[in-house]
C-alpha cells in the first residue's frame, strides 16, 4: 500500500485528528484534579493544542496556565506527572502506544497580543489604509478652498 506524503511541515490527518483526541482527554484530566503534584493542586490549566510526532510515539502539548500565573512551577509539575498522564491517556485513548508526553507553554497569545499592538501603531496604521481611501486626503492633508487666495492657473 503506498504512503500518502505531505507536504513538508503539513501534518496528516490522522495526526492532526490523534492530536485533537489527546487535547480533549489530557483537558479532562487535568479538570479532574487527580494529579498529586503541589504545584498542580489548585491550577487551572488550558490545554491549546496537542502536536504528534510523524511516528505518533511523541506528542507536545501546548498549555496555558490561567492568567498565565506560576507558568514555571506548573510546567514543572506536569512534566513530573508526564509519566502517570501517558498511563491514563492509553486507557482513554485507543492508540497501539501512547505517545510519550513533552508540555510546552503556549506562546500563541502573547504572539496574538504583540501583531495586535503593532498593528495598532499609527504609523502602521497609516500604511494600511486601503485602495479606496488612498486618494482622500489624510487628516494632515487639506484640500485647497476654491475661495482662497492662491495661483488658480493664471
Amino acid at each position: 500500500m503506498p504512503r500518502h506524503h505531505h507536504p513538508k511541515g503539513e501534518p496528516s490527518q490522522r495526526r492532526l485528528r490523534v492530536g485533537e483526541e489527546l487535547r480533549h482527554a489530557l483537558a479532562r484530566l487535568l479538570q479532574r484534579g487527580e494529579l498529586r503534584d503541589p504545584a498542580l493542586q489548585d491550577a487551572t490549566v488550558t490545554v491549546t493544542e496537542v502536536r504528534v510526532s510523524p511516528d505518533l510515539k511523541n506528542a507536545t502539548a501546548f498549555v496555558m496556565p490561567l492568567a498565565g500565573r506560576h507558568a514555571a512551577e506548573i510546567l514543572a509539575g506536569l512534566g513530573r506527572s508526564a509519566g502517570y498522564l501517558r498511563t491514563q491517556l492509553a486507557r482513554e485513548v485507543p492508540l497501539r502506544h501512547a505517545p510519550a508526553l513533552v508540555f510546552a507553554l503556549d506562546r500563541s497569545f502573547d504572539h496574538a497580543s504583540r501583531i495586535n499592538e503593532l498593528l495598532h501603531r499609527p504609523e502602521v496604521e497609516r500604511d494600511l489604509v486601503g485602495p479606496a481611501d488612498a486618494g482622500a486626503p489624510t487628516p494632515d492633508e487639506k484640500e485647497p478652498d476654491e475661495d482662497e487666495p492662491g495661483d488658480h492657473g493664471a
